[in-house]
């Protein structure tokens, strides 16, 4: 198993092992644009594709689906005090945010 502390700043331990949260407009891909894959800082996996992203103005990056329904799985989360859907990576259960049923057509997803 991987040491995550050693291996992540504080920041990414945080967001990605113990489900924090980053500052809204703070990380360095939301606003960036670029094509590509989006990969999971812990393990590598492909998450997201550059042309799946979207400009939600919410302050974090958002898709609108992963790559694959298989790299991704779906947690209830019930911290805030109503139903939420939290998303972590399928191979290293890292925390990635949570998807919402708000984004465009046709899946209406925001991820």
């Amino acid at each position: 198993m991987k040491d995550y502390k050693k291996i992540l700043t504080k920041k990414e331990y945080h967001i990605t092992r113990e489900g924090g949260t980053e500052i809204p407009y703070s990380g360095k891909y939301c606003n960036f644009f670029q094509n590509g894959t989006y990969r999971c800082i812990c393990c590598d996996a492909p998450l997201f594709k550059s042309e799946h992203k979207m400009k939600s103005g919410g302050g974090w990056p958002d898709f609108t689906k992963a790559i694959n329904d298989n790299i991704i799985k779906y947690i209830e989360d019930y911290s805030l005090g109503s139903k939420r859907i939290e998303v972590k990576c399928n191979k290293c259960d890292a925390h990635l945010g949570h998807v919402f049923e708000d984004g465009p057509p046709p899946d209406y997803k925001r991820y």
